[in-house]
């Protein structure tokens, strides 16, 4: 066993807005530039730093088609300016905040993401990366919060054919997310689960990587306060028969589903 430490469709874009890969990822000076959607503080509303006021850094492009994305300008429609990897160090300092959420979109897609790990880390940052955990880097963060993607997460395949057969064959590389998982100071694993016809998949995924179950936490999936309490009436009770802790998503209760929380 690894050592763990707990800690609505959208409309196809086109062609070139969806190679899964930011262009602008080109190397300037001693540095590299990353395209990234929004940088924002706000309290973070999921997993074991809940209520931990951070500096968020959201990438833009993403390799997957999840059906329920709520992020569809940094994945469905990748919107964005390329930043440096310094601008964005700056950025968090100014912010005020110790921590930094590095999420997406997809962050380790972009090639120079180590080298901007190491820029945040290195200025005394606390880092947490949120990833899918489908792209193999050499980096390490403070925290991995790693969400591993369901069969149901898949796009409809008769809007999305080619969509939903790339996203089925990348979601689940269990040795790469093994890899992350040893590389990084702690981890917790995070599902979304749409119905409770998921659970049998996240118990065989839990045992593929290997995890302890106290780091796994499950997250209803829904984007209002009601459709979170509603699903928290089948998915908390199985989570406590489980030994998995039941995540609430709390930036929508304090915020709604609002683009820049």
């Amino acid at each position: 066993m690894l050592p763990i430490v707990s800690i609505g469709e959208f409309s196809q874009p086109s062609p070139a807005s969806t190679s899964g890969v930011p262009a602008e990822t080109t190397a300037r000076g001693s540095s590299a530039t990353i395209r990234v959607a929004e940088t924002f503080v706000s309290r973070q509303g999921e997993g074991l730093l809940t209520g931990i006021e951070s500096f968020f850094i959201r990438t833009s492009g993403c390799n997957l088609r999840c059906w329920f994305c709520d992020t569809p300008y940094a994945s469905w429609q990748p919107e964005g300016t390329a930043k440096s990897a310094e601008s964005l160090v700056e950025a968090a300092q100014q912010s005020g905040c110790t921590h930094v959420v590095m999420t997406g979109g997809e962050p380790l897609l972009p090639p120079p993401m180590p080298l901007l790990c190491r820029m945040l880390r290195a200025a005394g940052l606390h880092l947490t990366i949120e990833t899918a955990g489908t792209v193999d880097r050499e980096l390490s963060c403070d925290l991995l919060s790693l969400s591993p993607k369901l069969k149901s997460s898949g796009p409809d395949a008769k809007l999305h054919r080619r969509w939903r057969k790339l996203h089925d064959a990348r979601r689940m590389p269990i040795d790469i997310m093994r890899l992350l998982i040893a590389r990084c100071k702690a981890s917790q694993i995070k599902f979304v689960v749409d119905s409770p016809a998921d659970f049998d998949e996240i118990l065989e995924i839990i045992d593929k990587l290997q995890v302890r179950r106290e780091s796994v936490w499950l997250m209803p999936q829904g984007v209002t306060a009601e459709a979170l309490d509603q699903a928290g009436v089948w998915l908390r009770p199985w989570c406590e028969a489980n030994s998995l802790t039941y995540g609430d998503r709390m930036q929508i209760r304090w915020y709604g589903n609002l683009r820049g929380t």
